[in-house]
């Protein structure tokens, strides 16, 4: 049986899915990025296919995206993570749908056809702000581990309070600010995830049926119910939204003509 393997070298950190002929998933692997983008990418691999069952040998083509696709030096192709993650998305979408991607860096809202068609897309990379990074610099300020920013964000009150700043380093002074005032810790994480869902949504007019994925949804499950609150609509996840991207780009290996 041939399989096929996308690795996502993002930001923050390094995904890799394992796929046979049939695009069923067979592994997944994942490890922060690091300085040695190359050594990420070749462990995640690794793992994929370890947790999938197979040697490195069954796997014919390799494809990479993301910020640190370049580095990927074993890639047989590589495809941007627009492309990636809309594939992604479309696998267990398969209709008209805008894909919210929240990563560590950057956000993207991509806008897909019944045929899986890009129709439009839009991208943020110069603000932390609506990205990862804005969270993990507010965990920093609370001294909190970022793992438990969802447990204190769920234990918020919804209109307890609120970040007008969009600037990540402005939005940090003011939760400093809030801090002094005695607002509780669970209100700002809470306030800090609707900041970033907004911060998100105003790149884009987005309508229709809305899948949400990335690494900040796959952590962040309140983000989920804020974007629906925000959008009025339900927004679907799909499973293991952090290798959405990986996903696509085992997809694109697998779609490759020999």
């Amino acid at each position: 049986m041939a399989c096929f393997a996308g690795v996502d070298v993002g930001s923050s950190a390094a995904k890799a899915v394992v796929i046979d002929d049939r695009a069923e998933v067979l592994g997944r692997g994942l490890a922060p990025s690091g300085a040695d983008l190359a050594g990420s990418a070749a462990r995640v691999l690794y793992e994929a296919c370890r947790e999938a069952g197979v040697g490195r040998e069954r796997v014919v083509r390799v494809a990479a995206t993301g910020f640190g696709r370049l580095n990927v030096d074993f890639a047989n192709l590589r495809r941007t993570e627009i492309d990636c993650h809309g594939r992604g998305a479309y696998h267990y979408f398969p209709r008209a749908i805008t894909v919210v991607d929240i990563g560590g860096q950057d956000n993207k809202i991509i806008r897909l056809n019944e045929k899986g068609q890009r129709l439009s897309f839009s991208m943020n990379r110069k603000c932390a702000a609506g990205t990862g990074a804005f969270l993990e610099e507010l965990a920093l300020r609370l001294k909190i581990p970022l793992k438990k920013l969802a447990e204190l964000a769920a234990r918020g009150k919804p209109d307890a309070t609120s970040l007008g700043s969009f600037c990540t380093v402005f939005a940090m002074t003011e939760v400093l600010s809030k801090i002094r005032a005695g607002v509780a810790v669970e209100d700002l994480a809470r306030a800090a995830l609707v900041s970033v869902a907004k911060r998100v949504l105003e790149a884009q007019l987005i309508n229709g049926e809305v899948v949400a994925s990335g690494g900040v949804v796959a952590h962040q499950p309140l983000l989920v119910e804020i974007l629906e609150d925000l959008l009025k609509v339900k927004v679907q996840v799909p499973p293991f939204a952090q290798f959405t991207g990986a996903l696509g780009a085992a997809l694109a290996a697998r779609e490759a003509e020999s």
